[in-house]
């Protein structure tokens, strides 16, 4: 929970230059970097309704517009709506004396008791079955200025390729490719009469795209007199939201709200875009939470939190406490390196020793013997407390800056142990883990200093 309140102030700097805290960034085991979303390649899995978790192939879901056919939202708050069932009274045609009750099924949200009766909805006699749907009057016209763009995206995709494999040759490069002071060979006649060739002009004209004109559309609806003459109710007029939800209706009265057919979501892969090997797979179940990989970047590199932070003083020394974490299964060596230039606001001094973090085991926490450290033999003016797999240590910062927060900079080296195979190693070869050094820069964000 630490890690989430903090997951601002203490940043990695990724592999493409941007700073994204640890929580936000993957690791490749192959390629041994930090990636954050913006350096990685997404790919849609799979199409699915959070509402009913109905999977859709990607066909069906460009077809429908990446709509659900059975799910709706209300359309003045965006909630699920449900179908609720009630029951009417009908009038017998042969005896209006005699009355019989039918059951009808209508729509309602249970967040802002919008129903589909308030738009005079005609209630369904199933529960099961699409609903009606309304037209738009100025479909014929959206659907030719749909007709017209596609036409016209071709005809520029058109011209960028006729543009893209023209060659343009020059008869000085063939003159000078193919003439020499011996004369011409029988095989540099053949191959120069047939790059001539290339180059006379054609007689037949390039295809040309014929795009339909579209007329202006100059008739615009005149101001109802109402407008005028009746006084405004503000709960019967439609917000600018609700109004984009459907623009194609655009009504401003609640009484021309339209339920609209739920938005599909999808289940994504990240792919590393050197290596091309996953970083996150998820289950392909719309139910599932599950993922197939998941290379966080949490589960590999140190986790760095800011546990101690004194009132900071201009141009005065202070001691900050930042705990390091280790989240591997196997011990881990770290040295720390200060890093006093832009944007770093404050000097600096780390421990110039190296640190050791034990391994990380979970059962430790919920034991309530003390672990041993003898073994590790901390100095006291770089290191606090030492707890498992938890470090406490002593940053000494100094603010260069009354004006703006306090952030330091250092560089992280730690020893990682690859349990996965390497692209740089041969396939045939089997060796225990191999221990690299890696290097990550990170920006701690301390805050203002006190007057």
């Amino acid at each position: 929970m630490a890690t989430l309140l903090q997951f601002e102030k203490v940043l990695l700097k990724c592999s493409c230059g941007i700073k994204s805290p640890i929580i936000s960034l993957y690791f490749c085991k192959h390629c041994l970097k930090l990636r954050c979303g913006r350096c990685v390649s997404h790919e849609v899995d799979s199409y699915s309704c959070p509402n009913c978790l109905e999977n859709m192939p990607s066909a069906e879901a460009k077809l429908k517009k990446n709509r659900c056919a059975n799910c709706l939202d209300c359309p003045s708050c965006n909630h699920s709506l449900t179908t609720r069932a009630t029951s009417v009274a009908l009038t017998d045609a042969k005896s209006p004396e005699k009355k019989t009750t039918k059951k009808v099924y209508y729509l309602a949200c249970g967040l802002c008791r919008w129903t589909s009766r308030d738009i005079g909805l005609t209630d369904k006699e199933s529960a099961s079955g699409g609903w009606e749907e309304y037209e738009n009057n100025h479909a014929e016209r959206l659907n030719n200025l749909l007709e017209f763009y596609h036409q016209l995206a071709i005809k520029e995709k058109n011209e960028r390729e006729q543009k893209k494999f023209t060659k343009r040759r020059t008869y000085l490069r063939l003159q000078e490719k193919y003439f020499s002071p011996g004369g011409l060979t029988t095989r540099r006649k053949t191959s120069f009469l047939s790059a001539l060739s290339s180059l006379a002009p054609k007689t037949d004209e390039p295809e040309v795209t014929p795009v339909s004109k579209i007329p202006p559309c100059d008739e615009v609806d005149p101001l109802p007199s109402k407008f005028y003459t009746q006084p405004l109710v503000l709960e019967k007029v439609t917000t600018l939201a609700q109004r984009l939800n459907r623009p194609e209706f655009a009504s401003n009265q609640v009484e021309g709200l339209y339920p609209r057919h739920k938005h599909l979501v999808i289940k994504r892969s990240q792919r590393c875009r050197d290596c091309e090997h996953n970083l996150s797979k998820p289950e392909y179940n719309p139910s599932s939470i599950k993922f197939k990989i998941q290379l966080v970047a949490l589960q590999h590199i140190p986790d760095i939190r800011i546990y101690l932070v004194p009132k900071l003083h201009h141009e005065r020394e202070s001691i900050v406490t930042i705990l390091l974490s280790n989240p591997s299964q196997e011990p881990m060596e770290i040295q720390l390196e200060a890093l006093n230039h832009p944007p770093s606001t404050g000097m600096l001094i780390v421990p110039s020793i190296e640190l050791a973090l034990a391994a990380k085991d979970i059962t430790a926490e919920f034991d309530e013997k003390v672990a041993d450290t003898s073994q590790y033999q901390d100095n006291p003016e770089f290191i606090q407390f030492r707890s498992g797999h938890k470090l406490g240590v002593l940053f000494k910062v100094t603010p260069q800056t009354s004006e703006a927060d306090v952030v330091v900079c250092f560089k992280l080296k730690h020893k990682y142990h690859n349990n996965s195979p390497s692209l740089r190693s041969p396939p045939d070869e089997e060796s225990s883990p191999e221990a690299i050094w890696l290097e990550h820069e990170v920006h701690i964000n301390l805050g203002p200093t006190s007057p």
